[in-house]
């Protein structure tokens, strides 16, 4: 039966009546990187459209680092990356694709370029270091000259200067390897191990010190970024510089290929990284528009609860928005309170993140982004704003300091020269509010003419450098808010407050625990009317956990007392190991937050090995700080608390406990990770998968989720599924059979899932553990949410689901089912999910199939 509907599911699809081929259905994400290429990804090309999938999703194209493990390091925009084998493969790739009615989307990154080793790699870099202020591609860059007396800083050494000086070497020429053909300047060079810079012309015989005096550049202790950096960077990460795409002529030069690609038909839509670091996102996206004739764009935008997308010319999100709804609906709110208190009594820790994340984000504000603040204050000093005269510079950091900590979206999205938008002032205003309570009452004059300043309205100057000045902070505060956070929440408190890390995922709230399904309809049908082609994911290169690890975890909220008496109990037992004891006692290793958050990765990605556990542990108590940090680390803690996660591992009672508790989870967890898939892939928006998550998917953060995939289970088990899906077993089957058959049906139906989206309302005693739309009249999905729950209450009983028609055909299964109100323990007896059709149009399909066959 099941095979039956395979057949009607999978096989309609007439590439002839597609809609605009440009605009995706679905995607499926891949990263590309050595060794896997154009060649590799265009091998996969009739397992992803036996898959369902209509657009293959690129990571970045252009030439990287060499080497690169994701390809956000562009060092050369004019080549399509050799690495990944150039642009002829990747015409032979393209074509390969579309000749399977594939297209294809390519992740851009418009807001920085490498700061690569050797530094010859990146000609506009090079050619500034050589020059400084008057070489041609000095306006590429965001430097603040005047604060380093008119050179770049370069942090590359591994202590001062005068530390360094006998690693520094002056070599007449660079080496054919560091030359590619568009260089400038051979030689000589100043080398110091694997940098290579540029010398003046005419200074390589001074002494060391005068040679180092005259350069554009200044040398100084890697340390030193974080207070005197002078040029914008992406984040945190000084080897990545922030270019300037405002400027026409970066513009042009640093899309000229990809531009070219879409023009020839070989790049269908685009996905834009970080459009936050942009000096104008909304002019830059415009901009884009124009130059792809509209193509199918989606920007990777941070979406806090309740914030709205501005209104840009794009077709919406890259999906953290929507992985934030549909995480949430699986997540029971009753669990909230009791695994709050738990939390609290383990840890000793506050019962509330914001908390948490405020702190972060102020001291990120006032040490990684130092630079960025003192560049924030030199540009109030030059804007001259008579309402902060007297001010001393150490207030004004304060008050700037605590305004940026505060704030809760990313950026404001203020223009200069235009009023601000009512949302930017109420970004703004929010922001202030917070931060008052933080300062002294004597400062509060000061954060009120701070706030107007950045809002534009702290009037207009006298002279035309004043008012550039004026403009130019409003910029720069924009692009320092979005690091801020982003830093603070993501990349700090996260790691700091683990209650439920299911939870703690990009565009997520860990203080929002669970939503209701009346809250995810009414956010959905907001998303449809306004953003009906934004992309929708469940996993990205950038999340913290892969789904189906959020999806197991989301099981503890149903079970909060008894996850307490298993991380006491293994926390008991872990105390007492072997060859790591006396360490832990010296070392007070782990901190309890950090033993929380391990028990959980235990759990959620279990089956893990030592390595990546061992990484992902070395990753979190870096991105902490609280111990041990990547700038200042603790190696005997780090040391510890491996060697713990060691000895936790190697213990057979641990881990036959942990993987007992994970069998005894995992019926909860099958029906979270089937429910969220499928509604993620039906519900309004052009679906995303995550290369490998079509099974699956247990990986953690970076890189731990660029683990190369084994594809080749994955194409035995689809033609498995297409063979005689009612013979495979396991979640790895069940949640490919709900990814196809989801993609098929939207691939062959389009009309459906580009039409409206109306929910349903179970009735019945479980009603509120089921959760039901119709998409374009004809597509029914239903899901079970909380399970757990379910089974205490006594099941389904008589829980029914009213529907618009008499006969329906389960796609997922094959299964018919009659009446108006089908009870829900019948839709759900075979899969804890069903993908409705009306039984008419699953004849017509048999028929038309038919007669298809005959002529």
């Amino acid at each position: 039966m099941a095979e039956q509907a395979a057949e009607v599911v999978g096989a309609a699809w007439d590439p002839a009546t597609h809609r605009d081929p440009r605009t995706p259905l679905s995607t499926y994400r891949l990263q590309l990187r050595a060794g896997f290429g154009f060649a590799e990804a265009a091998e996969l090309a009739d397992y992803l459209a036996d898959l369902g999938v209509t657009h293959v999703y690129l990571s970045p194209i252009l030439q990287a680092n060499p080497g690169s493990p994701y390809g956000y390091d562009v060092v050369d925009h004019s080549r399509v990356s050799a690495d990944l084998g150039g642009l002829d493969a990747f015409r032979a790739m393209a074509d390969r694709f579309h000749r399977h009615h594939l297209g294809v989307v390519v992740d851009i990154v418009p807001n920085h370029m490498a700061r690569p080793t050797p530094e010859s790699r990146n000609k506009q870099l090079w050619s500034v270091l050589y020059q400084g202020k008057s070489s041609p591609y000095a306006h590429w860059f965001d430097v603040d000259w005047a604060a380093q007396d008119g050179k770049l800083l370069m942090p590359i050494l591994s202590g001062p200067v005068e530390t360094c000086l006998g690693d520094l070497i002056i070599d007449p020429n660079l080496k054919a390897s560091e030359d590619p053909e568009h260089r400038g300047h051979p030689g000589p060079v100043l080398r110091y191990f694997d940098h290579v810079l540029p010398l003046r012309d005419g200074v390589a015989d001074l002494p060391l010190g005068m040679l180092l005096a005259e350069q554009h550049y200044r040398l100084a202790d890697w340390h030193d970024a974080a207070t005197q950096l002078n040029w914008r960077r992406f984040f945190d990460i000084d080897t990545l510089i922030a270019i300037r795409v405002e400027d026409p002529d970066v513009f042009d030069a640093t899309h000229q290929v990809l531009l070219g690609l879409v023009d020839e038909g070989l790049i269908d839509g685009l996905r834009v990284d970080h459009p936050d670091g942009l000096a104008d996102p909304g002019g830059y996206l415009r901009r884009l528009a124009d130059a792809t004739k509209g193509a199918w764009i989606v920007v990777e935008k941070i979406l806090a609860a309740g914030e709205e997308l501005p209104p840009w010319d794009c077709a919406g999100t890259t999906g953290y928005d929507t992985l934030a709804l549909v995480g949430g609906l699986f997540v029971d709110p009753a669990g909230g309170p009791r695994l709050t208190d738990e939390y609290v009594s383990f840890t000793g820790g506050p019962p509330r993140f914001a908390e948490v994340a405020r702190d972060a984000k102020r001291g990120i504000a006032d040490a990684t982004f130092t630079a960025e603040v003192y560049r924030l204050t030199r540009l109030f000093a030059r804007a001259d704003y008579p309402a902060l005269d007297g001010l001393a510079e150490g207030d004004l950091h304060d008050v700037l300091v605590e305004l940026l900590a505060a704030f809760g979206v990313y950026r404001a999205y203020v223009t200069p020269g235009e009023p601000p938008g009512e949302a930017s002032v109420a970004a703004v205003a929010a922001a202030a509010a917070a931060a008052r309570d933080q300062l002294s009452e004597h400062l509060h004059p000061a954060l009120d003419a701070v706030s107007a300043a950045v809002l534009g309205l702290g009037g207009t100057a006298e002279d035309a450098s004043r008012q550039a000045a004026r403009d130019e902070l409003i910029v720069r505060f924009g692009q320092t808010t979005g690091p801020v956070l982003a830093k603070g929440v993501e990349d700090t408190a996260f790691y700091r407050w683990p209650r439920l890390v299911a939870l703690n995922e990009v565009g997520g709230d860990p203080d929002i625990f669970g939503i209701s399904p009346a809250e995810f309809h009414a956010a959905v049908n907001r998303l449809a009317a306004r953003w009906p082609a934004t992309l929708t994911t469940l996993s990205t290169h950038d999340t913290k956990r892969q789904e189906d690890v959020r999806a197991r975890l989301a099981v503890l909220a149903e079970s909060p007392q008894e996850w307490a008496h298993q991380v006491a109990e293994w926390h008991g037992l872990a105390v007492y190991l072997t060859d790591g004891a006396a360490a832990r006692i010296m070392q007070r290793a782990p901190e309890p937050d950090l033993e929380y958050l391990m028990w959980q990765t235990l759990v959620g990605a279990w089956l893990i090995g030592g390595e990546r556990l061992s990484e992902y542990l070395g990753k979190a108590m870096h991105e902490a700080k609280t111990r041990t940090s990547w700038t200042v680390p603790d190696r005997g803690y780090e040391s510890a608390v491996l060697g713990l996660a060691e000895a936790i591992l190697a213990d057979p009672e641990l881990t036959a406990g942990i993987a007992g508790f994970v069998a005894k989870i995992a019926p909860d967890a099958r029906v979270n990770s089937l429910g969220a898939k499928l509604v993620q892939l039906t519900m309004p928006g052009v679906a995303d998968v995550y290369q490998g998550c079509e099974l699956t998917g247990l990986s953690l953060v970076d890189p731990d989720n660029r683990r190369p995939v084994d594809y080749e289970r994955r194409r035995r088990l689809l033609t498995a599924l297409q063979g005689d899906p009612d013979q495979m077993a396991g979640l790895d089957a069940e949640k490919l059979l709900v990814t196809s058959r989801a993609l098929w049906l939207r691939r062959d139906h389009p009309e459906w899932f580009a039409g409206g989206y109306t929910p349903l309302a179970c009735e019945g005693p479980a009603a509120e553990h089921a959760v039901a739309f119709l998409r374009g009249e004809h597509a029914v999905t239903v899901v079970t949410r909380l399970p757990a729950g379910l089974r205490r209450g006594g099941g389904w009983a008589d829980t029914a689901l009213p529907l618009p028609e008499l006969h329906w055909r389960d796609v997922l299964t094959g299964t018919r089912h009659a009446g108006l109100r089908p009870l829900m323990s019948e839709l759900t007896r075979r899969l804890p999910v069903a993908l409705l059709i009306p039984e008419r149009v699953y004849l017509q399909e048999q028929d038309r199939l038919a007669g298809g066959n005959a002529g």
